[in-house]
């Protein structure tokens, strides 16, 4: 297991992102999370050693402040979302995944850190790109999810903030590599066999099924495991249960 010096964990009191919290202290990496409530935090992590909390509201830090949280960190893994309430998919910030993003590619730009970070980001199928991997998705489904990226802001930002890291960071960025999670509907349950797909695997008419645990797990292993990293660096693999939940 390589491990990182630290991993940035936004998104650490979600269903998914707590997991991942847990499971990286679980291997020993210790975790810096922004969260807007420490009160919030899964129960497995509170008073770990390992666990560096920050309260905040991530889109409201600039400067000195934004560094500051990347600062040390050698990966950043981001599980933030929308809430799936009428408020939290219109209200603001509809762009919340994208500037956070952002922020943290500035931010690391601006340490350049003697080694590139690894930043992980938990996204969805929803997100396509032009890319024989992908081609399974025929002409219906592609002009349905260009509708759907036009009428519901967090599709629009989950392929927002995908687009931006493809290009805008792209691939030869001295201080940044990145990898675009994309699980398919995500269900409850514990760590179970998985497979990664380099490409889409199922319909949107016959969804597959990936538990937020293995999402987790697939994430940690990311940031921990060279190989896996070196196998999936600036792509955008697919994890979905290897049987159902």
């Amino acid at each position: 297991m390589d491990i990182p010096h630290k991993a940035l964990v936004l998104g650490g009191t979600g269903r998914t992102g707590g997991r991942v919290l847990t499971q990286l202290l679980g291997r020993g990496i210790p975790v810096r999370a922004l969260v807007r409530s420490a009160a919030r935090l899964p129960s497995g992590a509170v008073g770990s050693a390992g666990l560096e909390v920050i309260e905040g509201d991530l889109l409201s830090r600039t400067g000195a402040a934004q560094r500051s949280l990347v600062d040390g960190c050698g990966a950043v893994i981001s599980c933030l979302g929308h809430t799936m309430s009428i408020r939290g998919i219109f209200g603001p910030p509809r762009d919340l995944v994208t500037e956070a993003i952002r922020r943290m590619c500035e931010a690391v730009r601006e340490l350049r850190p003697a080694e590139p970070v690894k930043l992980v980001l938990m996204s969805s199928v929803s997100v396509f790109v032009a890319d024989p991997c992908d081609a399974r998705r025929g002409a219906s489904e592609r002009a349905f999810m260009r509708a759907l990226c036009a009428l519901v802001p967090p599709a629009r930002d989950n392929q927002r903030a995908t687009d931006f890291l493809r290009e805008t960071i792209g691939t030869n960025d001295p201080f940044l590599q990145w990898t675009v999670v994309r699980p398919d509907t995500l269900r409850e349950g514990e760590i179970s066999p998985y497979t990664v797909h380099p490409g889409l695997v199922s319909s949107l008419a016959k969804p597959s099924d990936t538990a937020m645990a293995n999402v987790a797990c697939f994430m940690c292993e990311l940031v921990t495991n060279a190989a896996t990293w070196d196998t999936w660096r600036f792509k955008l693999p697919v994890i979905i249960n290897a049987t159902p939940v």
